[in-house]
């Protein structure tokens, strides 16, 4: 168990060593697991700690003359009612070192919804276990679901860095009870072989299991040395050497247009033409690129690239671009600027795009209330494009418990499954392992409007 403890430890502090030139930009951070693991309460001591909080708003989430650091965070009054997370809080802080972006997902299950949104444009997932919660003791301890299915989301989801933080381990130890001397340190090193275990079996990378006391700020901020036997640097410090979800500058330009602008006088960088604006996607926006454009199937040159400051230059993956092309062609919002196929003696299979197409086998995070079906017709959203989809089969879904893939004729809420789509028309679309954009779609209910799956395409 220590070695296995020690190698995770060893390759957080590889992986923190290596990415250190990668830490100037915001780490977008999402904190999950079940209810009441104390994630609200994680980030309220985060807050506090790093000295985020003015004094005015700490005196006004006092309760009972003790400060409830979950309430810096829980802002609906049904939240507050209840003692609960039910939508996505986002918070900002700084420290020396970092700038930081919080996402407080929800832990019950019917909000799972919230946490994939929040999880969709994440850099890392803090996922919390309650020590309290967990029958540590036994030699076959078993996770709690919401611990499995978020940290299976967040790896599906390809959220780049995943950290265990074990929590309420000062609650199995009282000072005026000497048998419970040491409960802390068996109980971490019970949890965290536990969670290696599911991790190896799950395929996911962890980057480190970290033991803290959210409510008293042990090893949070800053670290707490040989606390439960940990030698590890604190949850914070493991933050601050965290990359950032790198963007996929390595394939070819995709682009998907969000507005058109049109000009009125020539005299404008545009020459008259219109712009179209967006994030470029993958790859690189450049003057001279060859680029067919999806539906219609129409080629032109990119004859202008503008910047976020409309100045002209190179614009990479991730960053927003304005895009001239050398003739007047019907583009709108919604389509796609691809980079054309290259050259038959220039072919290259590993970076070219696959052709669209209208089929599409794909893992699905289902999270509307009514199961999903064959037969079963949806809006598709890809990039800002809508285009109906119908499921044409389940093929199967998930066992968060055991991660056995089990044969089903439907998914019910908060399922992963399987599934394969039929498109009304075709999108190009990558693995989601190796496009986060063009990997992924939303689908939504034609009838009600509700957003009902997380589509990564296989």
């Amino acid at each position: 168990m220590t070695i296995a403890i020690t190698s995770i430890a060893s390759h957080a502090s590889a992986t923190l060593a290596r990415d250190q030139n990668d830490t100037s930009s915001a780490l977008r951070f999402i904190t999950c697991g079940s209810v009441d693991d104390g994630k609200s309460t994680l980030i309220g001591r985060l807050l506090v700690d790093s000295k985020a909080v003015l004094q005015d708003h700490l005196a006004g989430v006092q309760r009972q003359g003790e400060t409830d650091l979950a309430l810096l965070t829980d802002g609906l009054s049904a939240e507050r009612e209840q003692g609960i997370t039910i939508d996505v809080a986002y918070r900002y802080f700084a420290t020396e070192n970092r700038k930081f972006i919080i996402g407080d997902a929800p832990g019950h299950e019917q909000y799972t919804r919230n946490m994939v949104t929040a999880a969709s444009s994440a850099d890392c997932a803090v996922v919390l276990v309650d020590a309290t919660k967990l029958q540590w003791q036994d030699a076959a301890l078993e996770l709690l679901p919401q611990t499995r299915r978020h940290s299976l989301l967040a790896n599906l989801l390809r959220v780049p860095s995943i950290v265990f933080a074990v929590n309420k381990l000062d609650a199995l130890e009282d000072p005026s009870r000497p048998e419970t001397r040491g409960q802390a340190a068996r109980a971490f090193a019970s949890i965290s072989h536990a969670l290696v275990a599911f991790a190896q079996a799950a395929g996911i990378g962890v980057t480190a299991i970290v033991p803290i006391s959210a409510l008293k700020g042990h090893n949070v901020v800053d670290a707490a040395p040989l606390w439960c036997d940990y030698l590890g640097p604190s949850l914070l410090e493991i933050l601050e050497g965290l990359p950032v979800t790198p963007s996929e500058p390595d394939l070819p330009l995709a682009f998907p247009v969000q507005w058109v602008e049109k000009f009125s006088t020539s005299a404008d960088t545009s020459q008259g033409r219109r712009v179209f604006w967006g994030r470029v996607a993958t790859g690189r926006a450049e003057v001279g690129q060859t680029i067919t454009i999806l539906p219609s199937g129409q080629s032109a040159t990119v004859a202008q690239v503008l910047g976020h400051t409309r100045t002209p230059r190179t614009v990479q993956a991730g960053h927003s671009a304005g895009i001239v092309l050398d003739r007047e062609v019907d583009v709108s919002r919604g389509d796609w600027l691809l980079a054309s196929a290259p050259k038959a003696d220039e072919f290259d299979a590993e970076r070219a795009f696959v052709p669209p197409s209208r089929e599409l086998s794909a893992t699905v995070a289902w999270m509307d209330d009514e199961p999903l079906v064959a037969g079963r017709v949806y809006w598709a959203l890809h990039g800002h494009r809508w285009v109906k989809a119908r499921v044409k089969r389940v093929v199967h879904k998930l066992d968060v418990n055991t991660l056995a893939e089990e044969d089903a004729t439907q998914l019910a809420a908060n399922a992963i499954g399987h599934i394969e789509l039929t498109l009304q028309e075709p999108i190009a679309a990558l693995p989601f392992a190796q496009s986060r954009v063009l990997g992924s779609l939303v689908l939504v209910d034609t009838a009600s409007h509700k957003t009902s799956g997380a589509v990564l395409v296989n």
